[in-house]
Formats: structure tokens, sequence, C-alpha cells
């Protein structure tokens, strides 16, 4: 199950506090401004940015929902 879209929402990367977005593997939520992707595990969003991991040149900064 991915993470809910009213969750989603409400939010912010905790390094920038900007807008986040789901990746498209569904695994990860990805801060396009930081190029930072949280893990989701069980379920649940990672939300520290120790945990994060760099978002490669190649990949997709947004996807739309």
């Amino acid at each position: 199950m991915a993470v809910d879209s009213e969750l989603l929402e409400i939010l912010a990367c905790p390094k920038c506090k900007g807008k986040l977005a789901l990746n498209s593997s569904g695994d990860g939520i990805i801060c396009g401004a930081c190029r930072l992707v949280y893990p989701i595990k069980d379920d649940i969003p990672v939300m520290l940015i120790d945990e994060a991991d760099t978002l490669g040149p190649e990949e997709p900064v947004l996807q739309k929902s």
C-alpha cells in the first residue's frame, strides 16, 4: 500500500520544508528542491535527513499524481 495522498499533502521535507512527491516505484518520497528520497518502510515514511538517499542525475524529480 502506498502513502495516502492526504498524508503526502501535509508532509514537508525536513531539510528545506518544501513540497514532496511519491517516486515512480512507490517506495520513497522525493524532495525535488533538495534532490533527496526519503524511504517508505512498512508503509511509514521515514522522514529523517540521515536516512534519505540522494537522487541520481538521471532520475525524475517529481511524479504527477
